[in-house]
């Protein structure tokens, strides 16, 4: 029985990375850490998806006049369907990190509870940039042009991003 699991130990680390990933999918309340579970528990499958396709003995699908026997190649297309995969995750987080320093800049958290109540209208919005109100310490910018010298004229200014 321990022979079966020492031969299959690829598959318990996928179950390893499926568990950790759906953990912190849905029980942690940050939703940054809930984009890092997300990658975890989709790399998982990247991996039980590659792992099916290997092959003992097997080589790559180049057909070659003294090799005939097709049994002998291994598939190369859940390889380019996990390229496609990656490709389409590091999007999606991308998308959701974009997101989430929205939700930042509007809510200053990103605990789940907090804004799902602020969105349920069961707690106050705090004003944010949006508002007009600028807050250094969470980052907001004075929407005035980050003037803190009001005799400082706008031909004095340093442009923005630029010391």
């Amino acid at each position: 029985m321990i022979e079966l699991f020492l031969d299959r130990y690829v598959y318990l680390f996928v179950l390893l990375l499926l568990a950790v990933g759906l953990y912190g999918v849905l029980a942690m309340g940050d939703l940054v850490k809930k984009v890092i579970g997300l990658t975890i528990f989709s790399t998982a499958i990247y991996i039980f998806f590659i792992e099916g396709s290997v092959q003992e003995g097997g080589t790559a699908p180049v057909i070659d006049e003294g090799q005939t026997d097709p049994g002998l190649y291994v598939d190369p297309l859940p390889h380019l369907l996990i390229l496609t995969a990656i490709v389409v995750g590091v999007g999606v987080v991308g998308v959701a990190l974009s997101l989430l320093v929205r939700l930042y800049r509007v809510h200053g958290t990103l605990d789940e509870s907090v804004i799902a109540a602020r969105l349920a209208g069961r707690a106050e919005v705090p004003a944010g940039p949006e508002d007009g109100r600028s807050d250094p310490e969470r980052g907001w910018p004075d929407p005035e042009g980050e003037r803190s010298d009001p005799e400082q004229g706008p031909d004095d200014a340093a442009p923005r991003g630029h010391a």
